[in-house]
């Protein structure tokens, strides 16, 4: 089994910054992927930022020059660090990641994880 327990949301006034983190326990062999994706209510998720284990990157248009990802591969924890905030950031933010993890007989798979979300609001 494997687990993502996110942590950093809250309320925040609108230009003010937050930092989300996510850490991943449970049977890992390797992390490949980590992201963000966020939900407003009555819209669909969306991506907001990846970062691939080489530390390659990539961010929604609407997050570009103010959300950065990062990750520590030893603590198996991704980050998003978020500034500027707009109200439109407003959503549930959910943490994602592909796991390569062991089989209980021999071998491997890779899981595709999600954390419960954690929720973002934006005053402005």
């Amino acid at each position: 089994q494997v687990q993502l327990v996110e942590s950093g949301g809250g309320l925040v006034q609108a230009e003010g910054s937050l930092r989300l983190s996510c850490a991943a326990s449970g049977s890992i062999l390797s992390i490949n992927n980590m992201g963000w994706f966020r939900q407003a209510p009555g819209k669909e998720r969306e991506l907001v930022a990846r970062i691939m284990s080489g530390g390659n990157t990539n961010y929604a248009d609407s997050v570009k020059g103010r959300f950065t990802i990062s990750r520590d591969n030893a603590k198996n924890t991704v980050y998003l660090q978020m500034d500027s905030l707009k109200p439109e950031d407003t959503a549930v933010y959910y943490c994602n990641a592909n796991v390569k993890t062991p089989r209980t007989s021999y071998g491997y798979r890779y899981l595709e994880v999600w954390g419960q979300g954690t929720l973002v609001t934006v005053s402005s």
